[in-house]
């Protein structure tokens, strides 16, 4: 049985054609990005079959194809797209794709800005297994806070799909509507800062599919949030539902030069909810903020509005009367991130793009760094058991394991660890001279439910700040 990634990709998009200003200076949504795609195998034995096909436009029902190296259990590898042939994926191709394989996989893309000296950052975001019938994506913007998103609806279904796309502000309103035809596979784009019907916008979009006999479709949704002057770059996906308890792994406030915030989503269209955020910090102090969210609307958590300066740690996200969905965003110190806000965990999970940089080669801007938290999302742990992370090189061999075991005091819900390719022992990880690929496979103990965030975080000497992204952890079954 071929199983199927959706995947929503900007390849050389360019921006830059709207502006008339020397790209190389520009901020971050004037910025040409190339995707790579990296992907780990988590299934049972070596590919057979492993190919991604392209779709242009929204109506494009014919994708191009590229067949890519057979891939060994565990290992990890990636393709850049400005590498394939016109033929395949042309200069300017802004679109989406889908991974297909006779083994299950995992992706990630990485988003890489092209002929910036400013733009360091790499957006980072996940593919999908499959599809719903609603998109929710938590914030979107235009012209405020000094950012513009560009976010894109694919059609994770084997029919037409008919796209609304709402725009609802924060005082709950729907400000705009969009509806359009989506061929199977393909993707519709939204660029905020050239959708004429709105000045200014923020909020969040809800998106939802029906197929020509008005049943239930299949979308998914990926958003990128760019600075119009400065060098920010966040990325993450739409879900298609919420929940009534999200757990966040990672909190900062005015910690390592950063602080974070958290975008929180009402999914009901119809019925307010109140929503409180609970900060654990390292020493397990615990500070809270609560906010009224109306119908479809969003509001905005900062950490530093509740947790005192110089912590850092985890939250949950609860809601007591609807579901939510929530995105974390980390701002300050040259970061740009975001995730999303988890419902449930897994006792295995996969990160199919990590990284460890030498000293030399880190520090001198020539490779990145992977920083992952791990947080307990189920029962406590107890201060005996272990959580194994388990790094891969790109032929799947284990390369080292760093083995956390828990401690005194366990492992409460909502609480979390750390781990680096240096904890594991390794100097040097996801670097082979000319060949680039390293995954990690987490292992928690029996019945436990984790879940992981992983920061690939790359030194900017000009500057002498950090850029990094986020992306989850994606669950093996």
């Amino acid at each position: 049985m071929k199983a199927r990634i959706f995947a929503l990709m900007v390849i050389v998009a360019m921006l830059f054609s709207a502006f008339g200003i020397d790209n190389a200076q520009a901020g971050a949504y004037a910025t040409q990005f190339t995707t790579s795609v990296t992907y780990m195998n988590v299934g049972t034995a070596t590919t057979t079959t492993l190919k991604l096909y392209f779709y242009a436009d929204p109506a494009d029902t014919t994708p191009t194809s590229h067949t890519l190296a057979n891939l060994a259990v565990n290992a990890a590898g990636s393709v850049f797209m400005g590498n394939l042939d016109d033929t395949v994926v042309a200069d300017g191709f802004q679109g989406s794709a889908y991974l297909e394989s006779d083994q299950m996989m995992q992706v990630t893309l990485v988003q890489i800005p092209q002929n910036s000296t400013d733009v360091k950052n790499r957006a980072l975001s996940n593919g999908f297994i499959t599809g719903g019938p609603t998109a929710l994506i938590a914030t979107v913007l235009k012209n405020t806070y000094d950012y513009n998103t560009i976010f894109s609806v694919q059609n994770a279904d084997t029919v037409l799909n008919n796209v609304t796309i709402d725009f609802v502000n924060l005082s709950a309103a729907v400000v705009h509507t969009i509806t359009t035809p989506v061929a199977p596979g393909a993707a519709y784009y939204v660029d905020m800062g050239l959708l004429g019907a709105l000045t200014t916008f923020n909020g969040s979009v809800v998106v939802t599919a029906k197929r020509a006999d008005n049943s239930a479709g299949k979308v998914v949704a990926s958003s990128m949030e760019l600075a119009l002057t400065g060098t920010g770059v966040y990325s993450f996906e739409g879900v298609e539902s919420g929940a009534m308890d999200l757990y966040m792994p990672s909190y900062l406030c005015a910690k390592y030069n950063a602080s974070s915030s958290y975008a929180v989503q009402n999914t009901s269209l119809t019925t307010a909810t109140n929503v409180t955020v609970t900060y654990t910090d390292t020493d397990n102090n615990t500070y809270s903020q609560t906010l009224p969210i109306g119908p479809g609307a969003k509001a905005s958590f900062i950490a530093c509005n509740a947790a005192p300066t110089n912590t850092y740690g985890a939250a949950k996200v609860h809601s007591d009367t609807t579901p939510v969905v929530a995105i974390g965003k980390v701002y300050g110190g040259g970061f740009s991130t975001a995730f999303l806000g988890v419902a449930m965990g897994s006792e295995v999970m996969g990160l199919p793009y990590v990284r460890w940089a030498t000293d030399a080669n880190y520090n001198a801007g020539l490779g990145q760094r992977t920083f992952i938290t791990i947080q307990n999302v189920g029962a406590p742990l107890v201060e005996t058991e272990v959580i194994d992370v388990e790094y891969y090189d790109y032929a799947g061999t284990l390369a080292a394991t760093h083995s956390i075991v828990v401690g005194a005091g366990g492992l409460a819900n909502g609480a979390k660890v750390n781990s680096t390719a240096a904890l594991a022992g390794l100097t040097e990880f996801g670097y082979y001279g000319s060949i680039y690929g390293g995954a990690v496979i987490i292992r928690g103990p029996a019945g436990s439910e984790l879940t992981a965030v992983a920061r690939v975080q790359t030194y900017v000497v000009s500057t002498g700040l950090f850029v990094g992204e986020d992306y989850n952890s994606q669950p093996i079954q």
